[in-house]
């Protein structure tokens, strides 16, 4: 049974994708089916499997992007229809879609879990040069959040004037698009040197969370691979903790 709805994904035209202003991005509805979409909202990890992510320092002044974080490895115990779905995120179906989108044949996926209580934000970033982009995958419904207490991705527009080495605040953006998050949306964007985006500060009771599923696409091209090779010499291969599908 496929839980992606590739119906819906092969509407999304890679030219529209590019074309996005003023970085590649599209917001999309429906990507997962409704019942794959209802059962994994129903059997998202809990929260005690998480680790606390709070407080952590960041490069160029940004402040902290706090969350509690799953990170995705093989053999990981988690419910099945979510190792289902990770499946499918490897199967030569998607990964064409993102070859498409991208393109680009050298990336390879890692997946992870954010969950945020109140108060947390994601300040304004433009990741780092090893991502190539990110899916995220939305989990929240209108039973258990409400639009007004925030965790939007937002889009910002810096005019170009900006370093992503830096640390510009909200109101120094041109313009700042939020997403949609709600009832199955997800997030595709592209990285590149003025992909500016952040989640403003959330104000949620302290019995709720943002809850966001997030497939990292990450450089996979020669160069990056004896990059990574040079610096993995001499390390303890099995402390390795991320499990990562390559496509080539």
């Amino acid at each position: 049974m496929d839980l992606i709805d590739y119906a819906i994904l092969d509407k999304l035209e890679p030219e529209a994708f590019e074309g996005a202003r003023p970085f590649p991005w599209l917001n999309p509805h429906g990507v997962l089916t409704e019942a794959a979409y209802r059962g994994l909202v129903g059997a998202l990890p809990p929260l005690e499997d998480c680790e606390k992510f709070f407080g952590k320092q960041r490069k160029y002044g940004q402040q902290s992007h706090d969350r509690y974080r799953l990170e995705y490895e093989r053999g990981l115990d988690i419910p099945p229809l979510w190792q289902a779905f990770i499946d499918e995120l490897e199967d030569p179906r998607y990964t064409a879609w993102l070859r498409g989108m991208l393109s680009t044949r050298n990336f390879r996926l890692h997946y992870h879990w954010h969950y945020a209580p109140n108060g947390c934000s994601v300040s304004p970033h433009c990741d780092s040069r090893g991502k190539l982009g990110s899916h995220i995958f939305y989990m929240n419904t209108n039973d258990d959040w409400q639009q007004s207490w925030g965790g939007e991705t937002v889009v910002l527009n810096d005019g170009a004037r900006f370093k992503a080495q830096s640390a510009p605040a909200w109101e120094d953006f041109d313009t700042a698009v939020p997403a949609q998050t709600l009832e199955n949306y997800s997030f595709l964007f592209r990285r590149r040197g003025n992909s500016w985006h952040g989640v403003r500060e959330i104000h949620c009771p302290e019995d709720r969370l943002r809850k966001v599923f997030i497939v990292v696409i990450e450089d996979n091209s020669p160069r990056k691979r004896i990059k990574r090779w040079g610096k993995s010499l001499g390390a303890d291969h099995g402390a390795q903790r991320q499990h990562r599908v390559a496509v080539d």
